[in-house]
């Protein structure tokens, strides 16, 4: 399990700093294609607050967008005990529970750090899964949290929104700006940049999202000591999510990369712009590491 953090550290480091590239190379179009490098500074400032309110708000943000609501352990009681046997297991603090009211069978994980985390099942998932299932999908949830996941992903999704956003804003000025001076930037280059900076942002977050999605699987199962039972629970969620997915709206969207399986129809999302693996690889490797335990 530390080797895995450990790996994830230097994913993290690898992401931020290739977002933040990113960010300065269309920052640094910007500024030649205005002329003046105060929009440099404009986005900067702007990359730094949106990372520090994702950093803030990411439990916030996820919850609301599937508007859930906490649970006691009277509301919930096999979902308190499950995850205060792993929570303890594990030595970490115990995370917030919520519960959303939608059939679409899914749970997340959001927050940024074990002392400030929360776990979410749908209600959906509630009734689709037995206990021994909601178990492997808890234990998966969990150590999204304990791998420090759910900060990373939550972080680069905002400072990924902000490269978009200037992305369209260099297009703009490309389009519309710009005078007959010959030394002015090419404004095709400037349209490249433009959607091709956006484009490369979205594709390093969601690489990164797959991988810590296989790490949480095999971790989630070494957590619960049943990689089978996760296995089983991702069968049902594969058919479950198809017959009942959720709307593809932004604020879904946007919380789509914490979810356990692919929360939107197939047709609604390419498969190069999936956060997660296709889920037959993630139930193989599940498989293989039960056989491999006996």
């Amino acid at each position: 399990m530390d080797v895995h953090q450990h790996f994830n550290g230097l994913k993290t480091a690898a992401l931020f700093a290739a977002i933040i590239g990113l960010l300065l190379a269309v920052g640094g179009a910007i500024s030649a294609a205005t002329g003046s490098s105060i929009f440099i500074w404009v986005f900067a400032l702007i990359g730094v607050g949106a990372t520090a309110y994702g950093y803030w708000n990411s439990d916030k943000l996820a919850i609301r967008a599937m508007h859930a609501y906490p649970v006691t352990e009277a509301q919930a009681p096999a979902m308190h005990r499950i995850v205060r046997e792993l929570s303890t297991a594990a030595g970490k603090p115990m995370p917030r529970l919520y519960i959303s009211p939608t059939d679409a069978p899914n749970a997340f994980a959001t927050g940024r750090n074990p002392a400030n985390a929360a776990v979410c099942c749908t209600e959906g998932i509630l009734r689709l899964l037995d206990e021994r299932e909601l178990r492997g999908v808890l234990g998966h949830e969990l150590m999204h949290v304990y791998n420090r996941d759910i900060l990373t992903s939550s972080v680069a999704a905002a400072v990924a929104g902000v490269i978009s956003s200037v992305g369209q804003f260099l297009a703009f000025t490309s389009i519309f700006g710009g005078g007959d001076d010959e030394d002015s930037p090419n404004p095709l280059a400037l349209i490249a940049m433009a959607l091709l900076a956006p484009f490369a942002a979205m594709v390093i977050q969601f690489a990164i999202s797959r991988t810590r999605e296989y790490d949480a699987d095999e971790d989630g199962a070494r957590l619960t000591g049943d990689p089978l039972a996760l296995a089983s629970a991702l069968r049902k969620l594969e058919h479950g999510t198809q017959r009942a997915p959720l709307p593809a709206t932004p604020q879904l969207q946007n919380a789509s990369h914490l979810m356990i399986a692919n929360p939107f129809r197939a047709q609604d999302i390419s498969r190069l712009f999936a956060t997660h693996p296709p889920m037959a690889e993630r139930i193989a490797r599940l498989e293989l590491a039960a056989h491999q335990q006996r």
